[in-house]
């Protein structure tokens, strides 16, 4: 079963899942008119809100919230792996791939916000499920959406997180796994009994302070290797159109390869595409849809531009890329090259994104179960993501990994219909609010 299901995996996350998500890139880039150009105002609004906005979290709180799902292990440990596959030039083609990506999360958020609903509690809903139901009346994709979604968040959302954290302590510290499992099914426990908002709080402290820390650690790295980083930096640049011998075969194998590992990768972590994200940035208070779709943008501009590029830098600048490790080995490696400094950050960094990771999914995770099968049943959700926290940490999940990454690419192909189907709406309400007067501050009547 294991062995069925990696290959699977292979086939979902291959070259086809690839043409269709940098296409989608590339055809949304076109479509808003390269809204990129505008990034810098979006890293710029979550922390401005909008107090007389509908909705249930701040933009920052929902910013957040999704960076701590999209913050994880693939930021770390799924960086050294591209490395490790496709060679220096790996890099680039991540970062390359989140560039482009910026033009999706940031349609997935307006479309998200465009379509929500407001529950009869005062609360709001939103998403792929919502947009495919509302925008192009496709109730039973959106079913599917959704499905996908609650199996996603037991897998890479829950399991595979405590999983990844127990093998970590364990390893390093002899730590017993069923104590592992303990402290983070309390912790995690304590911070959903509140639902979204109680997220929120928690993930507007913790996820600025412990991301700000791993960037503040890794560029401490990288000042005390400033010597190599311009070789580095030109390496990883040549490598990306020349690939690298260390990679093996031809020339034109190598470079393929290079490009694939790192287009893949870049993908995987920002999820830009795969409809998560929207499930929270549905829930912000914002007073248009194009403002919160900036706002969504900005988060795969620190996931992929920002964190997963200085983990790239640190693990090439080291120089071990070239001796075989394999993604996990390489990681520690390339840390531990600077002492009492570098183990520190990749284990704080694993600890903590991964932890995020938990909480975070959680939210997407309840907001599908409860459009499938109505907010009775969220108690009963939550009771189980915390016990499966903890089943988590204990047991061996190396068949679950492989499910979740099919679980994560089915999600993809029903959102990517929304997208594409919905690029008209997206294209109006981009040159309304981004065309020449820019005027973000305008109500959008739509959604109010």
């Amino acid at each position: 079963m294991e062995e069925i299901l990696v290959r699977i995996s292979d086939i979902m996350w291959g070259l086809p899942m690839i043409l269709v998500l940098i296409g989608t890139h590339l055809y949304l880039t076109f479509r808003t008119k390269f809204m990129q150009r505008h990034i810098f105002k979006g890293v710029m609004l979550p922390f401005k809100g909008s107090s007389t906005a509908g909705g249930d979290v701040s933009p920052f709180g929902a910013l957040t919230i999704a960076l701590a799902a999209t913050l994880g292990t693939g930021n770390i440990v799924g960086v050294a792996t591209a490395v490790a596959i496709g060679g220096p030039g790996a890099v680039f083609w991540m970062w390359i791939t989140g560039v482009l990506g910026l033009a999706t999360k940031y349609s997935e958020g307006l479309l998200a916000v465009k379509y929500r609903v407001r529950n009869s509690d005062g609360s709001y809903s939103g998403g792929p499920m919502y947009t495919l139901e509302r925008g192009l009346k496709l109730k039973w994709l959106a079913v599917l959406f959704a499905v996908f979604t609650v199996l996603a968040s037991f897998g890479i959302g829950n399991t595979v997180q405590s999983n990844s954290i127990a093998t970590l302590l364990s390893a390093s510290y002899s730590l017993p796994t069923w104590v592992t499992g303990l402290i983070l099914t309390f912790l995690t426990a304590l911070v959903i009994i509140g639902g979204i908002r109680s997220i929120a709080r928690v993930c507007v402290y913790f996820v600025p302070i412990f991301a700000g820390l791993y960037i503040l650690g890794g560029l401490y790295i990288l000042a005390i290797g400033y010597e190599t980083l311009p070789h580095t930096i030109s390496l990883i640049v040549s490598s990306a159109f020349t690939g690298h011998a260390a990679v093996g075969g031809f020339l034109g194998a190598a470079l393929m390869q290079t490009m694939r590992i790192g287009i893949a990768r870049g993908l995987f972590s920002n999820e830009s595409g795969m409809g998560s994200a929207p499930i929270v940035a549905a829930v912000a208070k914002t007073p248009n849809s194009v403002q919160q779709g900036l706002v969504s943008a900005s988060g795969t501009f620190w996931d992929t531009i920002v964190v997963c590029a200085i983990t790239g830098l640190i693990v090439v600048n080291s120089g071990e890329w070239a001796s075989g490790y394999d993604g996990s080995v390489l990681t520690r490696v390339a840390f531990e090259k600077i002492p009492v400094v570098g183990p520190f950050v990749v284990e704080f960094g694993l600890l903590t994104f991964v932890f995020s990771t938990i909480i975070g999914w959680y939210c997407y995770g309840e907001k599908s179960i409860s459009y499938l099968l109505g907010p009775k049943v969220v108690l009963a959700y939550k009771i189980a993501w915390v016990a499966l926290v903890y089943v988590g940490a204990t047991v061996s999940l190396k068949a679950v990994w492989s499910f979740a990454d099919i679980a994560n690419g089915l999600m993809v192909l029903p959102n990517v219909v929304a997208l594409w189907g919905l690029t008209k709406i997206i294209s109006k309400e981009t040159d309304k609010y981004l065309g020449n007067k820019c005027n973000l501050n305008n109500i959008d009547e739509d959604i109010q």
